[in-house]
């Protein structure tokens, strides 16, 4: 996997950024091409270049993998450039209320589908380079603790009571949301208070990483006031919220209804393909680095994106359609039930015929993991 044609696919990401041009160049109704782009051309692509159903060798070094890891490693200064080049130059334009807003809701699109999913891959490695640079990505939108709650929290219990991340069965996305904005951010500094303790620390000690976190976030709102003013702040703000909103309409997709087995005296089955909805459409993976074989990033979270391996019905529940519209149908709970619901019920069948009532699991009332 050495060749930098075969890692092209997965640089289209830097399409966006002249598509962005042409937006903000235009104005008016082409302020909303970025989304569009974003949602509905990847959704189209993957039905003319459907499925990518082949699987790489798990065991290539990182040394061929170097094409693949450099548009994760490069995005976070163009990023950068562009977000705050587009806070000093939009207060200055002459654009409508309207158009400022739609220009940064396309940033937000940017800065969530590609941002945090690049921070995603990047927090995972053990190179300290690139988990800053995911902690640099994540502050961009003011959801640093992200880091924290996926590492200490959803990995080591998705799909238990434990995990906010893990939306319930017939649970809606406007109920999902703002218990997850709330659960996660106590769980993930709860996680880390955990940490340090054990070491005999109390939670404000420096090593906390919550205080990196908190620097870097005050770093890029007085950035964003010194190139654009309290204007300039309110984009940065809005643009955050689209990303994090983005984010967790994913994280609502990847887990809906899976749960893993409670053993008793709040023991669970480890994680297995299984407990993640898998999606092999090959244009939307290309977008976004292979993030829809989610069954397999849980079952070998630091396995690099180029390496993620797709399973069969037999193993992993398979959603109907890519995250651009599942994420959308998730919009509509009343679409997104009758089109899941009937699915999350099959995979009861299918791997746990065993278990009767699904009640506890349904409410999140089983015993939290020990």
């Amino acid at each position: 996997m050495t060749g930098f044609a075969k890692a092209l696919p997965f640089w289209l990401s830097l399409g966006f950024l002249p598509v962005s041009l042409v937006a903000v160049a235009q104005g008016g109704s082409w302020v909303l091409l970025v989304p569009a782009s974003a949602w509905w051309l990847f959704a189209i692509v993957d039905g003319f270049v459907g499925l990518n159903e082949a699987n790489e060798d798990t065991s290539t070094p990182d040394a061929q993998l170097f094409w693949f890891r450099l548009i994760t490693l490069m995005w976070f200064p163009l990023q950068l450039l562009w977000t705050f080049g587009l806070i000093w130059y939009v207060p200055r334009a002459d654009y409508a209320f309207w158009e400022k807003v739609g220009v940064f809701f396309g940033v937000g699109v940017l800065t969530g589908t590609i941002g945090i999913n690049y921070a995603h891959e990047l927090m995972h490695q053990r190179n300290r380079a690139e988990r800053w640079l995911a902690d640099l990505l994540l502050a961009m939108v003011f959801y640093s603790h992200f880091r924290s709650e996926h590492l200490l929290v959803h990995h080591r219990y998705v799909g238990t009571p434990r995990d906010p991340v893990t939306a319930r069965y017939n649970e809606g996305f406007h109920r999902f949301y703002p218990r997850v904005l709330r659960q996660s951010l106590i769980s993930s500094f709860e996680a880390e208070a955990a940490m340090l303790a054990r070491k005999n620390r109390p939670w404000w000690d420096r090593r906390n990483p919550f205080w990196r976190y908190w620097a870097l976030q005050a770093a890029f709102l007085l950035l964003a006031f010194l190139l654009g003013g309290w204007e300039g702040v309110a984009l940065l703000l809005f643009q955050a919220g689209v990303a994090i909103w983005q984010l967790e309409l994913v994280n609502y997709v990847e887990h809906y209804g899976l749960t893993r087995k409670h053993l008793g005296a709040g023991k669970y089955e480890h994680v297995r393909p299984r407990h993640s909805w898998n999606a092999s459409n090959k244009a939307s993976n290309w977008l976004l680095i292979n993030l829809q074989r989610h069954s397999d990033h849980h079952f070998k979270p630091d396995r690099r994106f180029p390496l993620l391996q797709t399973y069969g019905e037999d193993e992993a529940p398979q959603l109907p359609a890519a995250y651009p519209v599942m994420t959308a149908a998730a919009m509509i709970p009343p679409l997104w039930k009758r089109i899941m619901n009937p699915r999350v019920k099959a995979w009861r069948r299918q791997f746990y015929p065993e278990i009767q009532d699904w009640h506890p699991y349904n409410k999140g009332l089983n015993p939290a993991p020990r």
